[in-house]
Formats: structure tokens, sequence, C-alpha cells
């Protein structure tokens, strides 16, 4: 699996529409044939910082994304409501999604 995270941080103005502003692409990945996972979550720190977490099934469907109409037309959306270049780490692991974490589970 190809795992991606990504940090961004949004200009103040643009941190309360950010998940709007993305919506349409993250529909559009979601749909993506090998998406594995495409899911936002926005820092309890900062209200300007968001965090990408993307699954793809292989280098190949991580290709495509980065190749499609609508990974174009969202680079441009977003770099209008970036206030900084984002972080990101890439990498791929074993495995085609997420394990239970052994250190935790619902008590009965």
């Amino acid at each position: 699996m190809i795992f991606i995270a990504v940090k961004f941080t949004v200009r103040p103005e643009h941190a309360d529409t950010w998940l709007e502003r993305t919506a349409e692409f993250t529909r559009a990945t979601r749909a993506e044939e090998g998406n594995l996972f495409y899911d936002w979550s926005r820092s309890v720190d900062d209200p300007n910082q968001f965090v990408l977490l993307e699954g793809f099934a292989s280098q190949e469907a991580g290709a495509a994304h980065v190749g499609s109409d609508h990974f174009k037309a969202a680079m441009e959306t977003m770099s209008e409501a970036i206030a900084s270049t984002p972080e990101i780490i890439h990498t791929e692991i074993p495995g085609s999604s997420w394990s239970e974490m052994g250190e935790l589970s619902p008590k009965s």
C-alpha cells in the first residue's frame, strides 16, 4: 500500500471553509480505482492546520491519482487558500488496509 500523510496550513480566512473547498476533490479521489482511503482531520491545537491521510493500492494507483484532472484542479484551488507549502510523508508499506491496535480495545 502507498501511504501518504499531508499536513496543510491554511490561511486563517479559509480555515472554516477548507473542507468545503476540498469536498469535490475528496469525493472524486475516493471514487478512484485503487484508492483505499482518503480522510481529512483538523488539528485540535491549530485550527488552521489540516492533515490528510491517503492510501492507494499500488504505485500505479497513486500515479493515476496525481495525473487526474481533479488532482490538477484541486492543486489550483488549494494553492489559493494555503499559507505555506504542505508537508508530506509518502511511503510504501505492507498490507492493504488498517490493522487493529494491539494495546487498546473496548472494555466489555
